[in-house]
């Protein structure tokens, strides 16, 4: 029985995911629990396992291609399984033909008015332009082969005078003839049929380049000299983050306020919850932790920093909740989990919470649904000694804290000059949604409590 592999819907948002790498190709052997490809949406990435042991038997397709969910992406069988039947669209509810089903006098007797509708339409014929000529090709040939990727190069033509027409296009189909949408336009100027590397023998652009490349090294020549730099191609996800940033800051009004506290009563909570808290079995509390722990129970006394400016709609949405947007470092890029409901939690549940989800994050398998919702952001930088930085909003929130890292400053006690340690931070709201005075008294309030860590403990 031949099983359908279906690309996933990971999120309610997510409409489609890019695949990254195969870890399987046609003909492989597969276990339950293989890995057979991996993918990702615009901010996570994700392993797809086998369900089923098997072959495989066909993929849809390939390293690069953004795939719709819910639609076919390979077929895991017994080797010499009819698979007809499927195709890259046809989704989780597509089965394979039964063997003893033969197609209806009906079906057939349509089929064949159609090819001969194709043949006797040569008013409209059209070319394709290929090094050396041209091929005639019928509209709704031509009209397959576009919406297909079809190989046309490989088409056998069996209309009148040469002309390729619908049925030769889909006999290339079936063979699994395609070209890469990047490699199409050169493939066909090149006019010349090659045997694809990509999957099912897909001509890729990178086949196009190989045989010219190959015939340069061959002729002598003056060796070129060393490139100094590397080109990558950008991810998919920095583009995303740069569409999202260079909109924050070219359709937004920002501002950033910085101030700092004295930290003494947090470090010496923090000092104390490492000699003890751990072994009491409330895990690592990091400042981090406690910095959002802080701003959860802060932010709801200001509604103007926990919102969203939505100006399409002409409304402000002010939160009665605090989801606490997390920024995240990880190997793919700057990405924001959210901490929902966090003003509800004990300080050891949001460490737990958080933890948990930024473990997730780095791993690449958070939910795509907690990649959004957030009603204000934390972004820290202090453990990397930034003292100050402007941190940028994600839209449409109206404000982003900035944790900066804690230097000695001096201060007058009773006359005296002492010393203690100050954690900066860095605060940007959005000016057309607050104005300076209540982002500022925000601000201060969270300096004052987080100065007073051990009584907003008890509030």
């Amino acid at each position: 029985m031949v099983t359908a592999v279906i690309m996933p819907r990971q999120g309610q948002s997510v409409e489609s995911c890019i695949i990254t790498e195969w870890k399987k190709k046609v003909g492989d052997k597969v276990a339950v629990g293989d890995v057979l490809f991996t993918y990702e949406t615009d901010k996570s990435s994700f392993d797809e396992v086998a369900a089923v042991e098997g072959t495989l038997l066909k993929v849809f397709a390939e390293e690069g291609d953004d795939v719709p969910c819910l639609d076919n992406v390979c077929l895991i069988g017994a080797e010499g399984d009819d698979i007809s039947g499927f195709s890259a669209g046809a989704g989780a509810a597509a089965e394979a033909p039964k063997a003893e089903e033969a197609p209806k006098a009906e079906e057939k007797a349509e089929a064949a008015a159609d090819v001969k509708a194709d043949e006797a339409d040569t008013s409209k014929d059209e070319t394709v332009f290929v090094s050396g000529g041209v091929l005639k090709i019928s509209p709704r040939a031509k009209a397959l082969a576009q919406k297909t990727n079809a190989d046309i190069l490989k088409a056998v033509p069996t209309g009148a005078e040469g002309r390729i027409i619908e049925r030769d296009i889909r006999k290339v189909l079936d063979a699994g003839f395609t070209v890469s949408a990047a490699a199409l336009e050169e493939y066909f100027k090149a006019g010349k049929a090659l045997d694809g590397t990509g999957a099912n023998g897909k001509v890729m652009l990178s086949d196009l380049t190989a045989a010219p490349a190959a015939q340069a090294s061959a002729a002598p020549a003056a060796a070129a000299p060393a490139a100094d730099y590397t080109d990558e191609k950008i991810p998919n996800i920095r583009k995303v983050i740069a569409k999202s940033m260079h909109a924050s800051l070219s359709e937004m009004a920002q501002l950033t306020l910085n101030a700092s506290f004295d930290a003494t009563k947090m470090l010496a909570y923090r000092a104390s919850l490492k000699a003890s808290g751990e072994a009491m079995g409330m895990g690592k509390i990091t400042i981090n932790d406690m910095v959002l722990f802080a701003v959860a129970k802060t932010a709801l006394n200001h509604r103007g920093v926990n919102a969203h400016y939505l100006e399409k709609d002409g409304i402000m949405r002010f939160f009665n909740t605090v989801n606490l947007g997390v920024a995240v470092d990880t190997e793919r890029g700057l990405l924001v989990p959210t901490v929902f409901g966090a003003e509800k939690m004990s300080l050891c549940d949001l460490a737990k919470n958080t933890k948990k989800i930024i473990a997730d994050t780095q791993a690449g398998s958070v939910s795509p649904d907690l990649l959004k919702g957030a009603s204000i952001t934390v972004t820290n930088l202090g453990s990397m000694g930034v003292e100050s930085f402007t941190p940028v909003i994600n839209p449409p929130q109206t404000a982003i804290l900035g944790v900066c890292c804690s230097t000695t400053k001096i201060k007058t006690v009773n006359g005296q000059n002492v010393f203690y340690p100050a954690m900066g931070l860095s605060l940007t709201f959005d000016h057309r949604a607050l104005d300076g005075a209540p982002a500022a008294r925000f601000l201060k309030e969270l300096c004052t409590n987080l100065e007073n860590f051990d009584l907003l403990l008890a509030k």
